[in-house]
């Protein structure tokens, strides 16, 4: 059967003060009274039935989860104990699955994008499906077509077709500088897609890539899966889930499987409105603009000769007032409150990691 497995893990510390280690963006209501996770589980509806849709997410996070998607089976929920990057997770979900269906197919999609309209991405979903299902061996990524010369994605440099409108991935290139980015993009979608992030691929033929290239993490996670629906599976997750070598997927399976004559690795171009809502300044394209170009997400705001200013705010009752300013985020929360320029709203990592260090880790 096909599967859906959506991550919901991660930080979003460009989405800081709003997003933290307890709340992280995900699972904020950020998209019109909406989250990330749930609009996600949305799209998935007339495709895949309730026992085929898991999501893998923080164990903290398990409560956060529930209310977000309340469909969710128990059985369905795999929580990480420890943050150990996209192999980690990707392997124990696929090894998890294939025990509860061995000739599954997976889709792997993420938790933090808007994905738009809904019945084009999942009749790509079957598209993608159809591709990893043609032959044994095959993972499928999907590929975005750049609208600039993004320096914060990972790029597909394609080759030849392969089936319909798949391509063979030559090469996962990774996050370029700004003259490699404007030369790849100049060269057009046949030759360079964005790397969204998101894949197909049967279990077993994931799973063997993994036992190929990292035979220890692929022995530790059959155990985890082993141990699930056993009286020893909180004990064994706890103990050897934080062992895994922590390394995305990307570096230690998708490179590697484009240089393996026992793998093939294709994308397919994803056509539709795609925006990874990874920082402020994205953030700010989902909102209303008013005719100075401020967006905002707050309840009450007073923006007097303020042109280009993002306005977020968590509390509906506080108001945010800007007088003179230009080219601002601006973001408050309960105990922290965000001023920046727009031109440094990538760099909030940095910032986050400071007043986490200075002020405790409730700031983190």
């Amino acid at each position: 059967m096909r599967h859906a497995l959506l991550l919901a893990g991660g930080s979003g510390t460009r989405l800081w003060p709003m997003s933290r280690g307890a709340t992280p963006k995900q699972l904020l209501p950020l998209i019109k009274g909406k989250s990330l996770l749930s609009l996600a589980w949305d799209r998935l509806e007339g495709l895949f039935p309730a026992d085929c849709r898991w999501v893998c997410a923080g164990e903290q996070h398990v409560a956060a989860v529930r209310d977000a998607v309340p469909g969710l089976r128990a059985d369905r929920w795999l929580g990480e104990p420890t943050g150990r990057d996209t192999l980690a997770a990707l392997a124990y979900a696929s090894a998890a699955i294939a025990r509860a269906d061995p000739d599954a197919t997976i889709c792997v999609l993420t938790a933090d994008h808007i994905i738009e309209p809904a019945d084009a991405f999942r009749a790509i979903l079957v598209d993608g499906c159809a591709t990893a299902e043609a032959a044994p061996g095959i993972l499928v990524t999907f590929g975005i077509t750049p609208t600039s010369a993004a320096t914060g994605y990972g790029y597909l440099h394609l080759g030849a077709a392969f089936h319909g409108r798949a391509r063979i991935v030559q090469e996962f290139k990774e996050k370029p500088d700004a003259r490699t980015a404007a030369a790849w993009v100049a060269e057009g979608p046949a030759h360079f897609l964005w790397n969204s992030g998101m894949f197909v691929w049967k279990a077993s033929s994931f799973l063997a890539c993994v036992g190929r290239y990292e035979p220890e993490l692929f022995a530790t996670v059959n155990r985890i899966a082993d141990a699930r629906g056993t009286p020893v599976f909180s004990e064994t997750i706890a103990r050897l889930y934080p062992t895994l070598k922590k390394i995305s997927v990307d570096y230690a399976v998708m490179e590697k499987a484009t240089r393996d004559p026992a793998a093939t690795v294709v994308a397919l171009p994803m056509e539709l409105s795609w925006r990874d809502v990874g920082s402020w300044t994205e953030f700010a394209e989902t909102c209303e603009h008013d005719e100075s170009g401020n967006a905002r997400a707050a309840e009450k705001c007073l923006l007097v000769d303020t042109a280009g200013t993002l306005v977020v705010s968590a509390d509906p009752a506080h108001l945010v007032a800007t007088l003179g300013c230009n080219d601002l985020v601006i973001v408050h929360t309960a105990n922290a409150t965000l001023v920046c320029r727009k031109d440094r709203a990538e760099d909030l990592k940095k910032l986050q990691a400071l007043a986490a260090g200075r002020f405790g880790p409730e700031y983190s």
